[in-house]
């Protein structure tokens, strides 16, 4: 009776923490505009209800690869592919989100940089793929 009441109680505070999470989630995308502006700057403005899809469904898709640890066997060179759509999304949501908080131009200004914000652009660019590519390199499981 014990094991069944830990398990329920389990089952309880893992749904509640998900729906948490998950409604934070989609509160900042909703607040902050970021799948319309997503949208707007790769020029499918038309689009936006299947971008809403997209994101909702990779989300529910990937907590489930994730919870019962689903494993697809998908050679190295292949998963490659998938590494490079996946960056390819997150970095144009974090486009759309820096764009959407006005980062850059605050950023510039603070560190009175203003005429060289190309340069603190590119600059964060290169420390972003580097950082991604150490962190495949030197952690990566074979």
């Amino acid at each position: 009776m014990t094991g069944l009441l830990s398990g329920a109680a389990m089952a309880f505070l893992g749904l509640a923490s998900g729906l948490a999470v998950g409604s934070g989630l989609v509160a900042f995308l909703v607040v902050l505009d970021v799948i319309p502006r997503l949208a707007q700057i790769t020029g499918s403005t038309g689009r936006g209800p299947s971008l809403e899809l997209a994101v909702v469904l990779g989300a529910l898709y990937w907590t489930c690869a994730d919870l019962f640890d689903w494993n697809l066997g998908f050679p190295m060179w292949l998963l490659g592919f998938a590494g490079i759509f996946t960056g390819a999304f997150i970095g144009t949501v974090a486009a759309a989100l820096t764009e959407v908080l006005n980062v850059f131009p605050i950023l510039a200004r603070r560190l009175r940089m203003d005429g060289y914000i190309s340069r603190l652009l590119a600059a964060m660019v290169l420390g972003k793929v580097l950082g991604s590519l150490f962190e495949w390199l030197a952690f990566r499981t074979h």
